[in-house]
């Protein structure tokens, strides 16, 4: 019950300051979650990056050469949707916060300072990189925890809505489906549909394991 309540006060939270700036950083965390995952498969699927952008109004694109075409499209949409998947996960279903925060921040910060050439979404992922990594060191497990889970979620609720908005009622977009569907055939919303399906049953799967994780630790009734 106790994890029903705060998943619930969680989503609310999330839903209701959607549009308000409060929420802009983890937005934006989200868009180089997505631009970082198509970095991550051109390497390694054999091809090279020059360039991660990401701009104020939460776009971004990746310069590559290379790679699996088909998976490095792929990737940003559910590669996201993993890193959200995960990071939620550590934080209900281990005592791994602390941990889990600093590599976090390392990994941020190795990214950008790999593939990232512009000063605003340097400056960004540095600043959350080194926060990610002072709270991890610094903070108690709550608060590592509820950083973790609302990092999780905001990711866990991005990503469906944005292949919604992005492939489905906007087809015409040049989006990531646009692309695949220019290269092997299709249409922007059928791939934007696939994802969509995807990521709903995704999403689903990491809740309910978190729902799960709070009958796992509960002691065992004596008889």
């Amino acid at each position: 019950m106790k994890q029903i309540l705060i998943l619930t006060a969680l989503v609310t939270a999330i839903f209701l300051l959607w549009h308000y700036p409060v929420l802009y950083p983890l937005k934006l965390l989200v868009v180089f979650f997505h631009e970082s995952s198509h970095a991550l498969m051109t390497i390694s699927t054999g091809g090279s990056v020059e360039a991660l952008v990401i701009d104020q109004m939460q776009g971004g694109h990746v310069i590559s050469a290379g790679g699996n075409r088909f998976l490095t499209l792929t990737a940003g949409y559910l590669g996201s949707l993993v890193w959200g998947m995960i990071i939620y996960l550590v934080a209900v279903r281990t005592e791994l916060d602390k941990a889990m925060m600093i590599i976090l921040g390392v990994v941020v910060l190795a990214i950008a300072g790999s593939f990232i050439r512009e000063l605003f979404p340097l400056a960004f992922a540095g600043i959350v990189g080194i926060s990610l990594i002072v709270s991890g060191w610094k903070l108690n497990t709550e608060i590592n925890d509820l950083i973790l889970r609302v990092i999780g979620m905001t990711n866990l609720i991005y990503v469906p809505y944005d292949i919604y908005s992005d492939t489905i009622a906007r087809s015409g977009l040049r989006s990531d489906a646009f692309m695949l569907a220019e290269e092997y055939g299709g249409a922007a919303w059928l791939w934007g549909g696939v994802w969509l399906v995807i990521s709903l049953i995704l999403v689903v799967t990491t809740l309910v394991l978190g729902l799960l994780s709070s009958q796992d630790t509960q002691p065992p009734e004596s008889i």
